[in-house]
């Protein structure tokens, strides 16, 4: 009796925990920080910015209106005017990463964009400026306020400064794509090494394509450069390193934080993002 009362006991117990676990949280995706939403497997959280920031300044909106992820997993930015404000958006992983390949598939006709928008694709580090010049590397989608230029698509390893008289031009380049490329979805690849970056695109949705549109490196033997930020002067960099805070970020901004001159809202889609450690 005493043994069947113990069994009954222990029997109750394992329901306990049973029901105990399946009201518990999922998992965590790739095991970094919970965020806001879920895009190609990882975690992303919005940037909310009610006052100008940068890049710009620009006001970011941090919430599903300017971001989010439809039904097919694509995700969409926006630029929109809010009670006669401009927003902007950007998302930041919850994941850090390093060095490795960082693939990325974008939708939308480029070509179409207003000479004020930019939708950028980089690593970031808030910690890193010092040493690093937070450990920054980027694919953008512009024209930089010249509404002729056909060249949209700009690869850099910062710090670039084209402020300064003497710009640090070795450090950027702008691909000589073909528009009829850029019209339609298009795959880019950028690579992190300690010894160089590379980039390349590829026509189509998949990496790598059967038709590379461009591609580029830039390496070690390049001159170091100084990250300058108003009295902020970092160490001399040649190729940033990232550290153990560095994220990924997608954004859609406007330059300058001048509203578009064609008044319209803008919208990016992309379809996926995959990054392969190295």
């Amino acid at each position: 009796m005493l043994t069947s009362s113990r069994n009954i006991l222990l029997f109750i117990l394992l329901l306990i925990v049973v029901a105990g676990c399946k009201q518990s949280d999922p998992p965590v995706i790739g095991g970094e920080e919970k965020g806001d939403f879920e895009f190609s497997g990882y975690q992303w959280k919005y940037k909310n910015n009610a006052d100008p920031v940068g890049p710009g300044p620009n006001r970011f909106l941090g919430t599903s209106e300017n971001a989010f992820v439809d039904a097919q997993g694509y995700l969409h930015l926006k630029i929109t005017k809010k009670n006669n404000l401009w927003y902007c958006s950007e998302i930041i992983s919850t994941k850090e990463f390093s060095y490795g390949t960082y693939i990325f598939t974008c939708l939308s006709d480029i070509r179409n964009f207003d000479q004020k928008a930019v939708f950028g694709f980089f690593t970031w580090d808030n910690y890193s400026f010092q040493k690093q010049g937070n450990s920054e590397i980027d694919v953008e989608f512009a024209k930089w306020d010249v509404p002729s230029d056909s060249l949209l698509v700009t690869y850099s390893v910062q710090p670039v400064w084209f402020s300064n008289p003497t710009p640090y031009q070795e450090r950027s380049r702008k691909p000589n794509i073909a528009t009829k490329y850029i019209s339609k979805p298009m795959t880019y690849m950028m690579r992190w090494t300690p010894d160089s970056v590379a980039w390349e695109s590829y026509e189509g949705e998949v990496y790598p394509g059967s038709n590379k549109t461009s591609e580029w490196s830039f390496n070690s033997s390049n001159r170091s450069r100084n990250k300058i930020e108003g009295s902020r002067i970092s160490d001399p960099i040649v190729i940033p390193a990232p550290s153990d805070s560095t994220n990924v970020r997608f954004n859609l901004w406007l330059l300058n934080g001048v509203a578009p001159n064609n008044g319209l809202n803008h919208e990016v889609i992309i379809k996926n993002f995959n990054y392969i450690p190295l």
